[in-house]
C-alpha cells in the first residue's frame, strides 16, 4: 500500500501555505554523486534553509535511519507530498506533513517524540514515521536487482509487490517519474560540495523567484500591488531580473532573444528556459521560467496554480537564453 497514490498533485498543494523560502541552493550547486546511491548514515547534510527551521533537526536525524535515505532524500519527499505543509490533505484521504492515508498510518505510524500517541498531524512523528516506512519498504525489496533507494521510492508509490514482481522500478508511468522526481529533488535540499558559480545577478534573480513561490497565477501579472502581487509566467521572469537591474521585454517569445542560448547540458541557473508547441519557431514560444539547477525551474505555470518548481525536462522544452545587460539593451520592453 502506498503513502499516496495521487502524489501527482503534489506540487499544487504547496500554495500559500508555503510560508519559507528555498534557499538559493536549489539551483546554484552540485551535490556529490553519491546522492545518486542513496547513501545514508550520516554522509549527506541538509543544505542551510532548504527545510522549515522548525522541522530541520528531525529531518536530519531521521534521514541518517537506514542506507536507503539520507536527509536530502526525506526533505524531498516531504516538500513533494506535502511542501512541508503539516495540516496537508489530499482528496485521496492522504493527511499530514509526509501524507499518510489512514490504513498505512494504522500500520507504520511511529511515536516519534515519545509522548505516548501516533499522531499523523504533528511532524514530530509523521516525520520519523516516513523515514520509518522508507527503511521498512527497503527491507521488503533488498533482494531486488538495481539502486535500492530507486527501489524503495518504487515501493513507496507502487507497493513492494510490484518492485519484487517486476525486479526493481516497475513500468508504470506514474512510478518512473514519482522516483525520478524525487532523486532529482533530491540534490537541491543537501549540502553543497561544490559551486556552479553561477553570476552575482543570476542568483539574485533566483532569489526573488524564490521569495514569489506559493503566489496565485494572474493572466497578464506583473506583480504590482492593484494585482495583488501575483504574476504570468513572463511577469515573474521580468519581474526578477528588474530586481537586479535588467529590463527585460514582457512577453516570452520576446524574452528568448536576451542573450546566448546554451544547450541543455550546457544550463545554469539564472538562465531562462522556455517552452513551445512549435520547436521549429522561437516566435511561437508560450511560457518561460528561471532555471535553477537540478532539472527544474521557477515558474508560473497557469491559471488556477501557483509559483512553484516544475521539471524542464518536457516535450516541449524549446531552448534556453542566458540574460546579459547587453543582450536585454539590445531588445525593445515594450509590446
Amino acid at each position: 500500500m502506498t503513502v499516496r497514490k495521487a502524489w501527482i498533485v503534489a506540487f499544487a498543494a504547496v500554495g500559500a501555505g508555503l510560508s519559507f523560502v528555498m534557499l538559493l541552493v536549489v539551483g546554484v550547486y552540485v551535490v556529490a554523486g553519491n546522492l545518486a546511491n542513496g547513501v545514508g548514515k550520516g554522509s549527506v547534510g541538509l543544505a542551510k534553509g532548504a527545510v522549515p527551521a522548525a522541522y530541520q533537526s528531525l529531518v536530519q536525524k531521521w534521514g541518517n535511519l537506514c542506507s536507503a535515505i539520507n536527509p536530502a532524500l526525506l526533505a524531498a519527499q516531504l516538500y513533494q507530498e506535502s511542501g512541508f505543509n503539516p495540516n496537508a490533505k489530499s482528496p485521496a484521504k492522504a493527511e499530514g506533513i509526509a501524507q499518510f492515508i489512514p490504513g498505512t498510518w494504522a500500520t507504520h505510524g511511529v511515536d516519534g517524540d515519545g509522548d505516548g500517541d501516533r499522531d499523523v498531524w504533528d511532524p514530530n512523528d509523521a516525520i520519523p514515521s516516513a523515514a520509518s516506512y522508507d527503511c521498512k519498504l527497503a527491507s521488503y525489496v533488498k533482494k531486488a536487482p538495481g539502486n535500492q533507494t530507486e527501489n524503495m521510492l518504487a515501493a513507496y508509490n507502487a507497493g513492494a509487490y510490484a518492485v519484487i514482481k517486476y525486479g526493481g522500478v516497475p513500468p508504470y508511468k506514474e512510478t518512473q517519474n514519482y522516483v525520478k522526481t524525487i532523486t532529482s529533488l533530491e540534490k537541491s535540499f543537501a549540502a553543497p560540495v561544490a559551486r556552479v558559480d553561477p553570476s552575482k545577478q543570476a542568483a539574485a534573480a533566483i532569489y526573488y523567484a524564490q521569495k514569489k513561490l506559493g503566489t496565485p497565477y494572474l493572466w497578464g501579472g506583473n506583480g504590482t500591488a492593484d494585482q495583488g502581487g501575483r504574476f504570468d509566467c513572463s511577469g515573474l521572469t521580468k519581474a526578477a531580473y528588474e530586481s537586479v537591474g535588467v529590463t527585460l521585454p514582457r512577453v516570452a517569445n520576446d524574452q528568448y532573444n536576451a542573450g546566448p542560448h546554451p544547450k541543455r547540458d550546457e544550463l545554469l541557473p539564472g538562465d531562462l528556459v522556455f517552452f513551445s508547441d512549435d520547436l521549429t519557431d522561437s516566435r511561437a514560444i508560450r511560457h518561460v521560467g528561471i532555471y535553477v539547477g537540478g532539472g527544474y525551474m521557477i515558474d508560473a505555470p497557469r491559471t488556477g496554480a501557483v509559483i512553484r518548481f516544475d521539471p524542464i525536462d518536457t516535450p516541449d522544452y524549446f531552448g534556453a537564453t542566458r540574460v546579459t545587460e547587453d543582450g536585454a539593451k539590445a531588445l525593445p520592453t515594450t509590446v
